[in-house]
């Protein structure tokens, strides 16, 4: 299967990822597990277990870097479900702050996933106290369809909300 074209922005390129992403895309995830506000994945996962999970071969993965190769975000892109729900996409996103990056990605994600021809785009489990994530998918169009009362553990603020959102990626009456 040939790699879709690299999209840039102002000084970002993203680009499907390589194996020999793999250390930046660690050093991007490393934190993030650590503190444990935005992910439900295990704090304690090492190197081999988040790269396992974010490299899955199910999943079309991403990285975002800087003109000198900086690695500074990544997505990755996959079916929601499996057999009747795969024509849902759902992607998961980690992007240093400072950059643009998450925009970047999250439009380059739409853009591929209805190329793909993806109806429609899933998150499953957005932490309602991630209110960078919930204010960038909201600007992108994407609409609360679901609140799970105290879902996730959050490790300063107790039990808050999860989000689930949803886009429509096919134009009304298609």
């Amino acid at each position: 299967m040939m790699s879709p074209p690299a999209r840039t922005g102002a000084d970002l390129l993203v680009r499907p990822a390589q194996s020999l992403d793999r250390e930046g895309i660690w050093r991007l995830l490393s934190p993030v597990l650590r503190k444990g506000e935005t992910y439900a994945l295990p704090r304690h996962w090492g190197r081999r277990q988040a790269l396992a999970y974010w490299m899955d071969v199910e999943h079309r993965v991403y990285v975002a870097q800087t003109r000198d190769h900086e690695i500074v975000g990544t997505f990755y892109l996959q079916s929601n479900q499996k057999g009747g729900g795969s024509h849902i996409s759902n992607a998961g996103f980690v992007a240093r702050s400072g950059f643009g990056a998450g925009r970047l990605m999250a439009e380059e994600a739409l853009a591929e996933a209805a190329k793909l021809g993806f109806r429609a785009m899933q998150f499953n489990f957005v932490v309602s106290s991630n209110l960078r994530a919930v204010t960038l998918w909201k600007s992108l169009g994407f609409r609360v369809i679901g609140t799970l009362p105290g879902a996730f553990d959050h490790p300063s603020k107790g039990y808050v909300d999860a989000l689930v959102m949803w886009k429509d990626l096919l134009p009304p009456g298609v």
